[in-house]
C-alpha cells in the first residue's frame, strides 16, 4: 500500500482536506497585492523610493543589479497601479523623478516589517 494510500480515509479524501474545508480560501486580493510586490525587483524599487524622490539613475544606483529595462518596466507597472509617480522636471536637460504614491507609502509598514523578518529569519 502506498503511503498515500494509507493517508485516507474510506471516502478517499486525506485527513489534511477535512483541516482545509473549514479555513477560508485565499483572498484574491491579498494574491494580487503579493504577486504585484513580490515580482522581481519591485521589492527594491519600493524600498529605495520609501525614503524620498529618486531619479532613474538614483534608484538605478541603489538597486545595482538592476537593468535599465527591467526598472523601466517595472516603474511603468508600478505607475499604472497608482503606487508610483513619475514626474517631468522642468530643465535642460529635461530630468525625471520618480516618488511613491500615498498608495505607495501605505505599503511601507508592510515592506519595513518584510525587511525585519528577512533580517531575523534569512541566513546571510
Amino acid at each position: 500500500m502506498s503511503a498515500i494510500a494509507a493517508d485516507t480515509d474510506r471516502a478517499g479524501a486525506r485527513p489534511s482536506d477535512a483541516a482545509a474545508a473549514d479555513r477560508p480560501a485565499c483572498c484574491g486580493l491579498y494574491h494580487r497585492a503579493i504577486e504585484l510586490v513580490g515580482k522581481r525587483w519591485t521589492g527594491a524599487i519600493l524600498l529605495v523610493l520609501m525614503d524620498g524622490p529618486l531619479h532613474f539613475s538614483g534608484i538605478r544606483q541603489l538597486v545595482p543589479e538592476l537593468s535599465d529595462r527591467l526598472l523601466s518596466e517595472r516603474l511603468k507597472e508600478l505607475e499604472a497601479e497608482g503606487i508610483v509617480e513619475r514626474r517631468v522636471l522642468d530643465g535642460s536637460p529635461v530630468r525625471v523623478e520618480y516618488s511613491l504614491t500615498q498608495k505607495g507609502e501605505a505599503l511601507e509598514p508592510a515592506l519595513r516589517a518584510l525587511k525585519q523578518w528577512a533580517h531575523e529569519n534569512l541566513p546571510r
